[in-house]
């Protein structure tokens, strides 16, 4: 890791942050270091996430609220979770064009980022970037999820807040509520309020959200316009009463462990891959197991047990070195 990135990004030099974030999304030589070095300098940054199906307006929502925390004096970070490129796994660029109240404003940084493939349409690198926002200094870091319709729930372990956007008369929308998104809004907003059939929707998820507390935070429900600003004043006082809640009871603490946990176990279980790779290379790759397996000569469970049994000898040796003597 260079200390002098870390110090930079610390400083405040944005080129600091957008290399950071690169080196971060890459995978790049030194990125663990780095993230590691950041945590203590985070946990300041209020984060918010954004969801919904494609054509719900995301970016346009997006762009407004970053126009409206600026317009407080807050900074402002984006992170647009995009679709993965099918021939580099990169993010696909073209939604950017929408995020235009901003540009040129250097207090809002925004970046797209590669979903990568992930079911849940977060890479691991999108949590270490919000890392890097936070430790840089930014006040409101925005996540806006690749929204293909499915179950994102990688977002709650993400945001603080989550909005979930649904277009009116949508059957594509209320499909992905019923399919499982709809456990993790803590405010439900119907986008192009202005469009026939929108007091429908609002009474169709308020159907659905009956009896529905997320602890003692009820979920709310705001119709906008993110076109004109319509509803985003009430939009923002809504999130403002969940962060409130959050503090008061307790709940950002308990996400913040939450989170945590995950993310240590999503790491064990990216690096317990790698060193399985390893170890199914040094038996000739999978295409020789594969053979014996088609072959006959062995079998699925056989081949993973033979795979595992090195780690697994590995962490009986340890556990055995550090058992108390008998007395």
């Amino acid at each position: 890791m260079s200390d002098e990135l870390l110090d930079d990004l610390l400083d405040g030099q944005y080129r600091a942050l957008a290399r950071a974030i690169t080196r971060i999304e890459n995978r790049s030589p030194g990125y663990r270091e780095l993230v590691a070095a950041l945590h203590d300098h985070t946990g300041d940054a209020e984060v918010i996430g954004i969801t919904g199906s494609p054509g719900a307006g995301k970016s346009t929502l997006v762009d407004k609220l970053a126009k409206a925390y600026r317009d407080e004096g807050l900074t402002v970070g984006v992170i647009a979770v995009d679709p993965s490129s099918p021939y580099t796994g990169g993010a696909v660029l073209g939604d950017r064009i929408r995020m235009a109240s901003t540009t040129g404003d250097m207090d809002t940084f925004v970046r797209s980022m590669s979903a990568r493939g992930q079911l849940g349409g977060l890479s691991t690198a999108t949590g270490d970037a919000i890392k890097a926002f936070d430790a840089f200094g930014i006040d409101r870091v925005i996540v806006e999820t690749v929204g293909a319709g499915q179950n994102e729930i990688d977002i709650v372990r993400t945001a603080d807040t989550v909005a979930v956007l649904v277009q009116p008369e949508s059957g594509d929308d209320i499909q992905m509520l019923k399919a499982g998104i709809l456990e993790i809004g803590d405010v439900f907003v119907v986008n192009k309020a202005d469009m026939s059939g929108a007091d429908r929707t609002v009474k169709q998820l308020s159907e659905m959200l009956e009896g529905r507390e997320n602890g003692e935070w009820t979920p709310e429900i705001i119709e906008t316009v993110a076109t004109s600003g319509e509803g985003l004043d009430e939009l923002l006082e809504t999130f403002a009463s969940h962060r409130e809640y959050l503090e008061s009871s307790g709940a950002l603490e308990e996400k913040a462990r939450t989170r945590y946990a995950e993310e240590v176990r999503t790491l064990l279980r990216e690096d317990a891959g790698s060193l399985l790779e390893g170890e199914i290379e040094r038996r000739g790759g999978m295409e020789e197991l594969v053979d014996r397996i088609v072959a006959r000569e062995t079998d699925p469970y056989t081949v993973a047990d033979d795979v595992m049994a090195p780690l697994e000898e590995c962490l009986a040796r340890e556990e055995r070195e550090h058992e108390p003597s008998p007395r």
